[in-house]
């Protein structure tokens, strides 16, 4: 009964302070993570280590985002293995009240979309996106132009699926400007775990964002 009571406690504080899991509603990041995907979310960025752009983020939503989460369904022995797995963090019943993005501006970053050749820039540097999913003939990385400034304490995200992402371009005129607040972000997703066919690593793409650091940074 110790040993279960301190793997229990043990479940606990990992789900609390380093990793928990979450599944993947909709398709807004596809290819990189299907609908039903299960993912592992270090919960240490950002708040031990720091983000980085094209990192792969679990945030709470900032407000409006979402619409109101459905009423819990299924009987009270069901409800109660679920809790006691989202305790553990073994379970992800609250993967519907969060969301899944890609980082792409940090704090003080430039974004703009789209230049001639339809790519997005970070800081004025143009990005080759191998992530990105489009529709077929299109070649533009995002059917909305804008031009933002991140600002402090705020990030800038964006779904892969960009024309099926109702990510921060598509919240620009609510109130939170399409800017989601560090203090919301849950932690980086950093691997599928399930299904097993779909087991990877999840980039971040280093290549894609090399040289967009500000020069005040």
């Amino acid at each position: 009964m110790i040993i279960f009571v301190v793997a229990v406690l043990v479940s606990f504080l990992i789900k609390t302070f380093v990793a928990r899991s979450f599944y993947i509603p909709s398709g807004s990041m596809e290819n990189t993570l299907q609908i039903n995907d299960r993912i592992i979310v270090n919960e240490l960025q950002p708040k031990v280590f720091p983000l980085q752009r094209g990192d792969v983020v679990v945030f709470k939503d900032p407000g409006g985002w979402l619409p109101p989460a459905a009423p819990s369904t299924g009987n009270p022995i069901q409800k109660g293995i679920g809790a006691v797995l989202d305790f553990v963090g073994l379970g992800a019943s609250d993967s519907d009240q969060h969301l899944v993005k890609r980082l792409i501006g940090l704090p003080g970053d430039h974004v703009t979309c789209c230049n001639a050749l339809g790519q997005m820039s970070v800081n004025g540097v143009p990005l080759k996106e191998p992530y990105v999913l489009l529709p077929p003939g299109q070649q533009a990385v995002s059917g909305k132009p804008f031009d933002v400034t991140v600002p402090a304490g705020k990030i800038w995200v964006m779904g892969d699926n960009r024309y099926n992402s109702a990510d921060s371009r598509y919240h620009m005129d609510d109130p939170t400007k399409g800017f989601v607040p560090l203090s919301d972000v849950v932690g980086r997703a950093f691997v599928i775990s399930w299904p097993v066919s779909h087991w990877s690593w999840l980039d971040n793409y280093p290549e894609t964002f090399q040289g967009t650091e500000r020069k005040d940074q």
